[in-house]
């Protein structure tokens, strides 16, 4: 198989994961990261095959509705909400006839408010003033040791860290800054632990992500909290940048057990 990306194609809505796609919880199945890229990949395909006027993401939501086994993807494609400046479409991935993973994404317009764009929401240290950060000192698998990150940790679950990938989603196919950069963003849940993954699994089982303004670049940027409440839930939540500043926001449910238990 050639390695050089994190899939290759094998048919129409067929994708078959390279060894880089190996998980963290189970090296032998798929990190979820690049899947999610994945569909965000091909929900912008089809809005660009069915129309020309340049739709936007503003919201991607995935369930996760199980573990990804290293085998062949078939993913499809349908329009929920259709809509002239805004509209809802679903992207699906399945393995044996079970879907395993779901986004959701509402596409809308974009505009110039140029003269209204302001947030409050605060800067953090360029990649270059972060120190060089080895991930896979905390995490096993193919995908985690295919990413550079840059990382300055507050205390555990806090830190601001940066993170890029020489790999395409696709082998020789190309893809946007937005896809690729959503094929890194489930990383943010363990790159500040809270707990040994040794001995605690805190999985997420969606990701939610809001943009206002699309990134640009090769380096994405987390400024991330996670929190573990005391009844066995979490929640992962991050301000997302590019070298510019703040993009997006972003949020992940964790699940929190003993690393023994069953999904």
């Amino acid at each position: 198989m050639d390695a050089r990306g994190y899939f290759v194609r094998t048919g129409e809505g067929r994708f078959t994961a390279t060894p880089h796609v190996g998980g963290a919880w189970f090296v032998d199945e798929q990190h979820i990261a690049p899947l999610l890229g994945l569909l965000t990949h091909l929900v912008e395909v089809d809005r660009d095959a069915r129309r020309g006027d340049g739709l936007v993401i503003a919201r991607a939501s995935f369930d996760i509705l199980g573990r990804v086994s290293l085998d062949e993807v078939s993913t499809t494609v349908r329009t929920v909400r259709p809509g002239r400046s805004v509209e809802l479409i679903e992207a699906v991935a399945s393995q044996g006839g079970r879907a395993v993973v779901i986004l959701r994404a509402w596409l809308m317009a974009s505009g110039h408010t140029e003269d209204l764009a302001a947030s409050p929401l605060g800067p953090v240290p360029p990649p270059d003033a972060v120190p060089a950060w080895d991930p896979t000192s905390v995490w096993p698998g193919g995908f985690i040791a295919s990413i550079e990150v840059r990382r300055q940790q507050f205390e555990p679950g806090r830190a601001v860290f940066w993170a890029r990938t020489p790999l395409p989603l696709i082998v020789n196919e190309p893809t946007s800054r937005v896809a690729a950069a959503v094929g890194l963003l489930d990383i943010a849940n363990g790159m500040t632990v809270r707990a040994d993954p040794m001995t605690v699994a805190f999985p997420n089982v969606d990701l939610t992500l809001h943009l206002f303004t699309e990134p640009r670049g090769e380096w994405i940027g987390f400024d991330t909290s996670v929190t573990f409440g005391a009844g066995g839930v979490g929640v992962t939540s991050s301000i997302i940048h590019d070298i510019r500043g703040p993009v997006g926001v972003m949020a992940q449910s964790l699940t929190i057990r003993s690393n023994t238990a069953g999904a």
